[in-house]
């Protein structure tokens, strides 16, 4: 007999030896209330953090447009002539 199937057989012999614990009335129900209440905040949290992010892109674009960041400012005084 392998390791594992000795394991195994171990295993059984633990679980017939000891009474099994009862399992509280209405578990699964909780379970799965709270699951469906971890998933619709998870989905929520998901949406509102893309919201943010599409925001953040229309807020850049709107200021990109209006300073024009890629242009060189114009200059505020003239270059000195010099050699007339």
């Amino acid at each position: 007999m392998s390791g594992t199937g000795r394991r195994q057989d171990e295993v059984r012999r633990m679980l017939e030896a000891r009474p099994q614990p009862r399992v509280p009335a209405g578990l699964a129900a909780r379970a799965a209330e709270r699951g469906g209440r971890l998933l619709r905040r998870r989905r929520a949290l998901r949406r509102l953090g893309l919201l943010a992010l599409i925001a953040g892109v229309a807020v850049f674009t709107v200021w990109a447009v209006v300073a024009q960041p890629w242009q060189a400012p114009p200059a505020g005084t003239t270059p000195p002539l010099e050699g007339w």
